[in-house]
């Protein structure tokens, strides 16, 4: 299963963000406008934003999560929201043993016999690589050690290519807030894949515990308003807006 972290972010996001935004109105000094505000200004200031949808302000708030126990099916999806920064473990330079996939009963046994197959063929042909490569550069005049180390990285370089999509993989992300809530429309969304879902609800979960007005509205289209689904719609509105109620009341204990 998905294992999201919050590992840092913008101290005092919402102070930060209340800041940036009253200083667009106001004629007074950076220290003027940040002297004048108290958290509860800040939080009642930030949900203000939100109802104007006035969205650029929230740009400087920054968080950073690590996100494992992932596939690189999950990888595809989550770099499709360019505004971010992401590093990913490498399987040019880590060798893969295992695969993360969610249990789907009907189909466990064949799926667990095509992952042991993968990893069958993947771990032979990354031996078989490694061991041809490893006497080239022997015969080159390299050390042992250095032949051996070298000639693994280009072993499992082209040994990736018979990977599946359900391979684990792990990384760091960077969002700000205004593509946060982006992401958490578009990723907290029923009708998104079930384990980008996952991901996302864990870290929206992790945003509300350190800055809860500026995330009161975030989640999926619903929870603002009719479904932006359309004729696509999961039907399951009501559920998902006492879904995200719910997490909101969590959130502020």
């Amino acid at each position: 299963m998905p294992k999201v972290t919050l590992i840092t972010h913008t101290p005092d996001p919402e102070m930060t963000i209340a800041s940036a935004a009253r200083l667009c109105y106001s004629p007074a000094t950076i220290a003027e406008v940040q002297e004048k505000l108290t958290p509860e200004k800040a939080g009642e200031f930030v949900e203000m934003l939100a109802g104007l949808g006035h969205q650029s302000p929230i740009e400087h708030a920054v968080f950073t999560f690590g996100i494992e126990g992932v596939s690189r099916a999950l990888l595809a999806q989550i770099t499709r929201h360019r505004i971010a920064s992401f590093s990913v473990q490498s399987q040019r330079y880590v060798r893969e043993n295992d695969f993360e996939v969610a249990e789907v009963p009907e189909a466990k046994a064949e799926f667990e016999l095509a992952m042991r197959e993968s990893i069958a063929h993947y771990q032979k042909i990354a031996e078989l690589l490694k061991s041809r490569r490893e006497r080239e550069l022997l015969e080159q005049g390299l050390s042992p050690k250095a032949a051996a180390s070298r000639a693994e990285k280009n072993a499992i370089e082209d040994a990736r290519f018979v990977l599946p999509n359900a391979c684990d993989t792990k990384m760091i992300v960077t969002m700000n807030a205004r593509s946060l809530m982006n992401f958490f429309e578009l990723r907290c969304c029923q009708r998104a894949q079930w384990e980008i879902r996952e991901v996302a609800d864990q870290m929206l979960r992790l945003c509300l515990g350190v800055a809860p007005h500026l995330f009161q509205k975030a989640g999926p289209g619903c929870v603002r308003g009719g479904c932006p689904e359309g004729k696509m719609t999961c039907g399951m509105a009501a559920e998902m807006r006492e879904k995200y109620a719910k997490m909101r009341e969590e959130a502020h204990g």
